[in-house]
């Protein structure tokens, strides 16, 4: 693959990119040079564009001047089509970009560090990768790559096993020591990976208020803080500040996805679900996430619309390929929540979100395990289930534990009913934790180490799982959308 920058017109920042170019890259001569000099600059394509255009959300644009540029051969122009294949979630494009981060890795930085972002985030991904990811993360951190610090840390933090001479803690704390910016957002994902948030709120806001500017994902930290804090004053004041950085190109419409999502959020305290709504409908038509997010509030605040206009912005999130959009349109038919139930409606829905939200394994089981579809079928059910709680739905170890124990479709399996009422324990519910007592007490003694053995193989093999505290495409987006023209 060719590392040549690609040619930029005079009004561009020429001499940023001579400062990125210097020492190993230069701009190619003879024919494309030739064809450029005739042509002048309309109608080339500009990978500045392209940055831009995937900022703002407009892949459409993005992925036409990442490709051109990337059918003359430059590396970087690659990794760019590679970065939106990411955006997908599609396992098959993931698949792909993979492929794309490894052919790029020897000569790319950009490409050393996706490729180890996405290594952390990937299912199922082997002790060898994790650990091919953290020399890939310390080899771009060394090239000069940016924002690699805190997948970093996210990989420590998830795989302790994997690294057992490395204390978190201790690391972050060698970063902060040394300077890194990076190291107070990594203390931050620290907090939230040992669930320890709410004891340290106010070195949250501490360390966001001076990493605002650098990670824009502090907003997100500070909208949550004030949140939970029920500080109404201080969440304007952010989210005046949001809106000025957003009209000044300097943070993206995801981030302002993101605090609207906050904003919603009733867990976190007293929501403020109409100006999240405004937010939202300011980006959404740049910005098709967003059209689900939006379906998502009315989902939780009915009052804010009616079922027409939940369908509308469904629509425009399925027309953009939104699997959200897919996964909510199900629930609407699994639950008769604004349509009449429909059991087939809701298993397409579902089946179109598979392998991109780990819910839809956990809706179809469920369809399956209750028979919705006019017979129960077991295998399909726990099949599903299973992959759900792998990935990390709490959630359906319940189900799968129920599914063992009644017997529905099925022999009933006192062995593996008890083993996933216990893993399942951790939803801490009445519900769990009366089943896991009531199953704990039908389990035969001669099979209590049967089904202790089991229970730590379980246990052993998710300890080996990727099971994110952030979503995929924040940790291997965070802070590219900043990056500078290549």
């Amino acid at each position: 693959m060719n590392n040549r920058p690609p040619y930029e017109c005079p009004a561009l920042d020429r001499e940023q990119a001579r400062d990125r170019s210097q020492g190993h890259r230069r701009l190619a001569l003879g024919t494309l040079s030739l064809a450029i000099a005739l042509a002048g600059c309309a109608g080339l394509p500009d990978q500045r564009l392209a940055n831009e255009a995937l900022k703002r959300g407009d892949t459409a644009v993005a992925e036409q001047n990442y490709r051109q540029l990337a059918d003359l051969g430059y590396t970087e122009a690659q990794v760019g089509l590679a970065d939106i294949q990411v955006e997908s979630r599609d396992p098959a494009q993931l698949k792909q970009a993979e492929a794309t981060y490894r052919a790029a890795a020897d000569t790319s930085p950009r490409a050393q560090a996706r490729l180890g972002r996405l290594l952390v985030a990937k299912p199922g991904a082997s002790e060898a990768e994790h650990r091919e990811a953290e020399g890939l993360l310390k080899k771009a951190f060394a090239n000069g790559e940016g924002n690699t610090l805190i997948a970093l840390a996210m990989l420590y933090l998830q795989f302790p096993q994997t690294f057992p001479n490395v204390n978190a803690q201790q690391q972050i704390n060698q970063w902060h020591s040394a300077g890194y910016p990076e190291a107070g957002v990594a203390q931050v994902l620290l907090y939230r990976t040992q669930d320890t948030y709410d004891q340290h709120l106010d070195d949250v806001e501490k360390i966001c208020k001076s990493a605002l500017h650098s990670f824009d994902i502090c907003y997100v930290e500070l909208a949550t803080v004030y949140q939970k804090r029920a500080q109404p004053e201080q969440q304007a004041a952010l989210l005046k500040q949001l809106q000025t950085a957003y009209s000044h190109g300097t943070v993206g419409a995801q981030r302002l996805d993101s605090v609207a999502r906050v904003l919603s959020d009733a867990s976190l305290g007293q929501a403020d679900a109409k100006t999240a709504q405004s937010m939202l409908e300011q980006i959404a038509p740049g910005y098709p996430a967003s059209w689900v997010s939006l379906a998502q509030l009315l989902y939780d605040f009915p009052d804010l619309g009616d079922v027409k206009q939940m369908m509308e912005y469904l629509d425009n999130g399925r027309a953009a390929d939104q699997p959200r959009a897919e996964l909510l349109l199900g629930k609407l038919y699994y639950e008769g929540k604004w349509v009449t139930v429909d059991a087939k409606q809701a298993e397409a829905h579902f089946q179109k979100a598979l392998g991109k939200e780990v819910a839809a394994d956990y809706y179809l089981g469920q369809i399956y395990r209750r028979g919705y579809l006019g017979r129960v079928d077991s295998q399909k059910a726990l099949d599903h289930l299973l992959k759900a709680a792998r990935n990390g739905q709490n959630s359906a170890d319940f189900a799968i534990a129920q599914l063992f124990s009644q017997g529905k479709g099925t022999k009933p399996d006192p062995l593996n009913a008890y083993v996933f009422s216990q893993l399942a324990k951790v939803q801490n519910t009445p519900l769990t934790n009366d089943l896991a007592q009531l199953l704990d007490t039908q389990l035969p003694p001669a099979r209590r180490a049967d089904a202790q053995r089991l229970l730590q193989q379980e246990q052993r093999l998710r300890g080996t799982l990727s099971r994110n505290p952030l979503d995929l495409q924040q940790v291997l987006q965070e802070g590219d959308r900043e990056e500078k023209t290549l």
